[in-house]
């Protein structure tokens, strides 16, 4: 039996276009993350690009810098995690199991 390769090309090419439009809405997507008790806040789209960072003023002080340090790092981490599951999350509603386990999307 001959598998159909014109429409598995055509499904390919329907996929591709659907996560091209995934992606685009990925952009403006936006989650916020916090560290510190809401005194550090992280905001990033779904392409992981940070879009804006919060900084209340009781968590800056020039003698104890070590401490927003920490707290960033830590914001950050949580935004890029949460902006990968959220990546992740729309792509594979495109994808509905056709890729193998295991088998990432480049960029994502």
């Amino acid at each position: 039996m001959k598998p159909n390769l014109q429409g598995m090309l055509k499904q390919v090419q329907k996929m591709q276009e659907e996560m091209e439009k995934v992606q685009q809405e990925l952009g403006e997507k936006v989650i916020t993350e916090e560290s510190g008790g809401g005194l550090v806040k992280i905001s990033m789209n779904g392409k992981k690009e940070v879009v804006d960072i919060s900084l209340e003023k009781e968590i800056i002080d020039p003698n104890d810098s070590s401490m927003l340090e920490d707290l960033l790092i830590a914001a950050f981490n949580k935004a890029i995690a949460a902006a990968t599951k959220m990546s992740e999350e729309e792509l594979g509603k495109v994808t509905k199991g056709m890729l193998p386990p295991g088998m990432n999307i480049p960029g994502f």
